[in-house]
C-alpha cells in the first residue's frame, strides 16, 4: 500500500471579526458567559457577498501554491461541507470551474463537523488504489447563514472559514498511518438543521456527552491501529467546537496542553473547516514539524466521528 500524506495546506478566514463583546451588544448574553462556557473569544463571519465556494476556492489556491503544484495536476476534488451555496451544483464543481481543471471528478461530502476527516479518508482510497495521484480536499463552511442570531445557545458558537490540503504519495514512513471513522444515526436528532427554519438546533448536553466520550475513544483506537501509544503522539488536533470538550478529551488521553490545538478561541466552531484551519495554524506556529506524529479527530452531526493518525512530512 502506498504512503499517502499531505503535501500542501491552505486556508482562508473572512476579514470580518465578530467578538463576544459585539454579540453582547445585540443579544441577551455577555462576553464572559460565552468565553467561560465555550472558550471562544471571537469568530470570523463572512459578508453577504461571500459564500462557501468563494472561501473554498481561496483556500484551494493557497494549498496548491504551498504544495508547489499546478491545478492541472489535481485528479479529484472533494469538498466537505454542510453549508453549500446550493443544493446543487456542488461546491466541488464550483471549485473545479474556478481552478479551470475541467472533466476531473468533483463531489461534496456531508458529514457535518467530521466531514474533513471523512473526506481525507475517502481521498486516500483513490490514491491507494492507483486511481488518482493528487487529490484536493477542502473543508469549507458558512455557518453564519444557518444559525438563528436570536438563539444565544447556538449562534455564539459558530464561525466561517475554509481549509484545504493536497493529498499525494509521500516517502516511506510518512503520511497517514491509520484512520478510524464511524457514525451513530440514533443520535442524529441531537444536532440538526431544522427543515422549517433552516437553522441549526442542538441538544447541547447530549452532544457534549457524546463528544467527550467519542473523541478520546476514537483517538485511542486510531493510535492503537497505527501501532503506537499515546506517549508517541507529538500533537493532537481535535475538532474545534468547545474548549471544555477539548480539555476533557485531552485529560482522558493524558496529553499536555502544549500538545493540543485550541484555535477555537479565535475562529469559533467552523465545522468541516475547523481541523484544516487548526492544522495550518499550528504548522505556522512551529508546533508541528517534520516527522511528528499527529492525530486529528472530529465529531459532528449524524452523529459522526473520525480520526487519523499520521506522521507529518513529505
Amino acid at each position: 500500500m502506498k504512503c499517502v500524506g499531505i503535501i500542501g495546506v491552505g486556508s482562508y478566514v473572512p476579514t470580518n471579526v465578530v467578538s463576544n463583546h459585539d454579540l453582547e451588544a445585540i443579544m441577551d448574553t455577555t462576553a464572559d458567559w460565552i468565553s467561560s462556557r465555550t472558550g471562544i473569544e471571537e469568530r470570523r463571519i463572512a459578508l453577504e457577498d461571500m459564500d462557501t465556494s468563494d472561501m473554498a476556492i481561496i483556500a484551494a489556491k493557497r494549498a496548491l501554491a504551498n504544495a508547489s503544484i499546478d491545478a492541472s495536476e489535481i485528479d479529484l476534488i472533494i469538498v466537505a461541507t454542510a453549508t453549500p451555496d446550493y443544493v446543487f451544483p456542488s461546491v466541488a464543481c464550483m471549485v473545479q470551474e474556478a481552478l479551470e481543471i475541467p472533466n476531473i471528478p468533483a463531489m461534496d461530502l456531508s458529514a457535518a463537523c467530521t466531514g474533513f476527516v471523512y473526506a481525507v479518508v475517502t481521498g486516500k482510497q483513490f490514491i491507494d488504489s492507483n486511481t488518482y495521484k493528487n487529490v484536493l480536499v477542502i473543508g469549507s463552511e458558512k455557518f453564519s447563514k444557518i444559525v438563528d442570531w436570536d438563539d444565544r445557545n447556538t449562534s455564539v458558537l459558530f464561525g466561517d472559514g475554509a481549509g484545504a490540503v493536497i493529498l499525494s504519495e509521500v516517502s516511506e514512513g510518512k503520511g497517514i498511518l491509520a484512520f478510524e471513522i464511524g457514525a451513530d444515526g440514533t443520535g442524529g436528532k441531537h444536532l440538526l438543521v431544522d427543515n422549517k427554519t433552516n437553522f441549526v438546533t442542538m441538544n447541547g448536553r447530549e452532544v457534549f456527552k457524546f463528544a467527550v466520550r467519542q473523541m478520546p475513544d476514537s483517538s485511542l483506537a486510531v493510535i492503537k491501529k497505527a501501532g503506537l501509544n499515546t506517549e508517541d503522539v507529538d500533537f493532537l488536533i481535535p475538532h474545534q467546537a468547545n474548549v471544555r470538550i477539548i480539555d476533557a478529551a485531552r485529560e482522558r488521553l493524558g496529553l499536555d496542553k502544549n500538545k493540543v490545538s485550541t484555535t477555537v478561541t479565535k475562529h469559533g466552531n467552523t465545522s468541516a473547516a475547523s481541523i484544516p484551519l487548526a492544522l495550518l495554524s499550528e504548522i505556522e506556529s512551529g508546533k508541528i514539524n517534520d516527522g511528528d506524529v499527529v492525530v486529528i479527530v472530529g465529531f459532528g452531526g449524524g452523529l459522526t466521528w473520525g480520526s487519523i493518525c499520521l506522521r507529518w512530512g513529505k
